[in-house]
């Protein structure tokens, strides 16, 4: 470990394989009267680091590979209790943010406390997915109180709540897990300004983090799956348990589940879906049951919607509730050599890792800037060419188009709050077909897949609608109206695929129940 001058005046450190620069040179204070006083910091940052490391590669203590973590903000050494600042990655196992939170609290000595703060109106979520989080809320809410760990919920916008909590805890020291998303990295970087406290970020959601799968925006899965698949035996390793912690005065949280519900200021009408059981629990349930009746067909049937071949696992992977790298872990049991464990484990962890890198290095993710030049250049070119269908908004959300497979796709968004994966590409295909705009195509799509999809708002979500209507992480195709070079899909290619015919009965049927 060295400081921040290191590699410039220190450039060889013999015996070392790596180098981490882990605190500022408190030399820029010399001679000042903030020169006793940054020296002291400095020896207790170094002091504490230097803890860890020890306790790390301790044998009687599981280690954790320190690249997964980053830092946001230095801040100033103090006592205080150690905060998780809790968002898309919402469990207590295999959770590297919490391992990371746990482990700094015990080498502080301070209580450990769990934050998640609760926006009451998030990007167009309706009552279907607030009630799907709230109910694994609740029973992470229990397992925490089972480590004697505080979990605290707050409500309001973070840039506000989360320094205000800070300052009147006299929190020292502050962990959060990664998110892609322009607005959680932009709570980030305001809080940043705002509290004098370290803060750090995690990336726990994948398995290789983000800024070490790559540095860059990448082209597309086959740029990014080498990168990803080399860095796999250093990085998809065990998780650590977290042991039950000292009780505290202060750890009873008294949540009102029912005052938080009463504050959702959303779409109400949009219902739950019974089939989804919220909760860690049931995703460990939902992971058996693939594994144990549906996954030896994975590769076979996973794109006929006819079949019930899917995992069914994306609305708990969106929540955080389970995690990519349990997943995998478990998985990592099977032959290598099996078609579909591979099939699956290239969803999982190549196209959903590429979905969070084409989040974090495009800052256009969710609009037609963000799409490649080619597509832009092809998709200006078709602008103005004549549709043979228009429909609005909500047209389309009433599933009231010409087409009887489309609108069983809606229907099925609608109903289930999930579409089958082969049907999103086709039902995004032709929003963009119906529209007036590929801006249009996108608007809409993001606007349905937000507010119906158990996962909206994912970068899964973002970047399956770019690929569909602006061709992101493809190539050029043969050039066709309206679409350009865009991929094209019809009707008669899904027949070809599938018994149409057998999906449209069922999807329609259900909507008339």
């Amino acid at each position: 470990m060295t400081c921040s001058h290191a590699d410039e005046n220190c450039p060889i450190v013999n015996g070392a394989e790596i180098r981490f620069p882990i605190w500022h040179d408190p030399k820029e204070f010399d001679g000042t009267e903030l020169e006793d006083l940054k020296y002291k910091e400095r020896f207790e940052q170094i002091g504490i680091e230097m803890i860890y490391v020890f306790k790390q590669t301790s044998n009687n203590y599981k280690s954790m590979n320190l690249d997964r973590i980053r830092k946001l903000k230095e801040g100033k050494i103090r006592t205080g209790p150690v905060v998780y600042w809790m968002q898309r990655d919402q469990r207590v196992d295999d959770n590297w943010a919490l391992i990371y939170a746990y482990n700094v609290a015990l080498e502080k000595n301070e209580k450990l406390i769990v934050v998640f703060n609760l926006i009451n109106n998030f990007l167009g979520a309706s009552y279907r997915q607030y009630h799907f989080m709230l109910e694994g809320l609740k029973e992470l809410s229990e397992e925490l109180s089972k480590l004697n760990i505080q979990f605290d919920i707050l409500i309001g916008n973070p840039k506000e709540t989360i320094p205000e909590y800070i300052f009147k805890n006299k929190i020292s020291f502050l962990v959060t897990d990664f998110n892609p998303l322009r607005i959680a990295r932009e709570w980030k970087e305001i809080l940043s300004s705002k509290i004098d406290i370290p803060l750090y970020e995690v990336d726990t959601h994948n398995i290789v983090p983000v800024w070490k799968a790559s540095e860059k925006l990448e082209y597309a899965a086959y740029t990014i799956r080498p990168k990803i698949k080399k860095l796999l035996p250093v990085y998809l390793e065990e998780f650590p348990k977290i042991k039950k912690m000292k009780s505290s005065e202060t750890f009873n949280s008294n949540i009102s589940w029912d005052d938080l519900y009463g504050s959702l200021k959303v779409d109400r009408s949009i219902k739950i879906v019974k089939e989804f059981i919220p909760g860690s629990k049931a995703a460990r349930t939902i992971l058996k049951a693939f594994i144990e009746k549906r996954l030896e067909n994975y590769s076979i049937d996973r794109n006929d919607p006819n079949k019930n071949a899917l995992s069914n696992l994306s609305p708990y992977l969106h929540f955080g509730q389970i995690s990519a790298q349990s997943i995998a872990l478990v998985l990592n049991d099977f032959e290598e050599t099996d078609e579909s464990v591979a099939s699956f484990l290239e969803e999982l962890i190549v196209r959903r890792e590429l979905s969070d890198n084409f989040c974090n290095y495009n800052p256009n993710y969710d609009n037609f800037n963000g799409f490649h030049a080619w597509a832009q250049k092809s998709l200006n070119e078709h602008r103005s060419d004549k549709r043979e269908y228009l429909y609005s908004l909500e047209e389309f959300e009433s599933a009231k188009t010409h087409d009887p497979l489309w609108n069983a796709a809606q229907v099925e968004m609608v109903e289930k709050g999930k579409m089958h994966g082969y049907m999103r590409m086709y039902w995004a295909k032709k929003i963009l077909e119906w529209t007036d705009s590929p801006e249009q195509a996108l608007e809409y799509g993001i606007y349905l897949n937000d507010k119906y999809e158990l996962d909206g708002r994912d970068p899964n979500g973002y970047t399956g609608l770019a690929w569909s209507i602006g061709g992101v992480h493809d190539r050029a195709w043969t050039e066709r109206p309206v679409f350009g070079k865009i991929r094209y899909m019809n009707f008669n290619g899904c027949k070809r695929k599938f018994d149409v015919q057998s999906y449209i009965n069922r999807q329609l049927r259900k909507s008339l129940l």
